[in-house]
């Protein structure tokens, strides 16, 4: 059994996001799709180790 997710932030798709997601990952549910995309966005962009933990930023 797996623990239950923590309740997340509700967010509204654009027409544009809606139709990408329908069209290309048909079955797929829309939010495990977002929030691989999100962790690809995330780790690209330096934010996360390639493991997926959060890196400690220093304010500068």
């Amino acid at each position: 059994m797996t623990a239950p997710r923590p309740a997340g932030i509700r967010l509204q798709l654009s027409p544009w996001c809606a139709a990408i997601l329908r069209r290309h990952y048909p079955g797929q549910i829309p939010a495990v799709v977002l929030e691989r995309a999100l962790r690809i966005l995330a780790t690209a962009d330096g934010h996360l180790t390639p493991d997926g933990r959060s890196k400690n930023r220093r304010p500068t």
